[in-house]
């Protein structure tokens, strides 16, 4: 069972929605800094020690028992674009919105909605004020993201135990957005895929539809393809687990007010020695003054008459969305 819970306030599918976290105490935690990026840590603590209090020897985090937290936004298959809110206390997740109204990415032929589970690692955060030595670009300023790969449905607030497999490097409107590979080690494949390599061997063709997926999905917004580090490459779990390493550090930097966070923000309730660290009243007070469970029924759905051409031969689908 989950050592997590979720609490919804306003409507789905509307600018005033959030959902907000919980731990097992039922104090409300941010899904960004209070929840551990290595799935064996307490709520409290981070990446784990260089060496086992157990045995004395180094702890390899590349094993492929080493499991890390995903915060799931998106559920593979849907449309809505969900995601954590950076600059808001608590860091609820939220639908992105552009002029007022709720965002949807459109189903790009053959696709439908996101290819993956798409979340983010808690305790991760690519820094806009740092130039990637690998990529030449600055971070986008978000927690890492993930594209969790199994065959499973996730829902959007569940917190998934991952084994990283590996990353791709994607170069979005000038800034360096690493996508993390991994699988759920809950999931039936968990068994036989460890690597970036095994992905191949198991699940053909999906690598080349997660290129495919990302060089295109902004396209119907009219914006130009998007283009990635290393030529597209994917890079191996090694490689992964060192992009994790240096934005868990950068992260570090963020909560404790040691580098520029801009409108990021960092209030969390326990993560020990932040000067943005607050108490649990503090939490329920920032929950309790957004609007709460909203329990309305829509009248119809729509679909947007509108289509985009790209500048290659395909096909945009509308995607539905709610009337307000």
């Amino acid at each position: 069972m989950s050592r997590y819970g979720t609490e919804q306030r306003g409507r789905p599918n509307s600018p005033d929605y959030r959902l907000y976290f919980k731990n097992a105490d039922g104090k409300y935690i941010s899904p960004f800094h209070d929840i551990p990026l290595f799935a064996g840590s307490k709520e409290d603590k981070e990446i784990p020690a260089k060496r086992s209090k157990t045995t004395g020897s180094e702890i390899d985090l590349t094993d492929r028992h080493v499991l890390f937290n995903m915060v799931v936004e998106v559920p593979r298959w849907t449309n809505a674009k969900m995601e954590i809110a950076t600059e808001e206390p608590l860091n609820p997740i939220k639908q992105d919105t552009k002029k007022g109204k709720p965002r949807y990415v459109a189903n790009i032929f053959p696709h439908k909605g996101y290819i993956w589970n798409y979340g983010a690692l808690p305790q991760t955060w690519e820094d806009p004020n740092h130039k990637d030595n690998i990529t030449g670009c600055c971070g986008d300023n978000d927690p890492l993201d993930v594209c969790e790969i199994g065959s499973k449905v996730r829902s959007s607030g569940e917190i998934v135990q991952v084994k990283v497999l590996g990353v791709l490097a994607l170069l979005d409107e000038g800034e360096t957005d690493w996508k993390i590979i991994a699988i759920g080690v809950d999931d039936p494949e968990a068994q036989k895929i460890h690597d970036i390599d095994d992905v191949r061997k198991h699940k053909p063709g999906y690598l080349e539809a997660t290129i495919d997926w990302f060089r295109c999905y902004k396209v119907p917004d009219g914006k130009p393809e998007n283009h990635f580090a290393f030529n597209g490459e994917f890079k191996d779990k090694n490689f992964a687990v060192e992009i994790i390493k240096s934005t868990h550090e950068y992260w570090k930097a963020l909560l404790h007010k040691k580098t520029d966070g801009g409108t990021v923000k960092c209030t969390n309730v326990l993560v020990s020695g932040s000067p943005f660290c607050c108490s649990e009243e503090e939490a329920r007070s920032i929950v309790q003054s957004v609007r709460t469970i909203v329990t309305l029924s829509h009248p119809f759905l729509k679909a947007p008459a509108v289509f985009s051409v790209s500048p290659v031969a395909r096909s945009y689908h509308p995607v539905l969305k709610l009337i307000d």
